[in-house]
């Protein structure tokens, strides 16, 4: 039994991002704006959301009767 020597095993997955990746060398970077579009959002503004709140007009209970 050799102990010493180690194979390195590469997944037919593993290859086959590995081969997109250098023929799209772009890939992760439009990846990366595709993510900041639709997920990364700005941080939300407590004070402006308490405002927003305070500011509504109540709703009636029952919208379509107008009395």
């Amino acid at each position: 039994m050799i102990f010493g020597k180690k194979t390195t095993y590469v997944s037919e997955i593993t290859q086959f991002i590995d081969e997109l990746k250098h023929k799209n060398p772009k890939l992760e970077e439009s990846q990366r704006a595709g993510r900041a579009l639709l997920w990364d959002k700005e941080p939300i503004d407590l004070d402006k959301t308490s405002r927003d709140k305070a500011s509504r007009v109540a709703q009636q209970p029952y919208v379509y009767q107008n009395h």
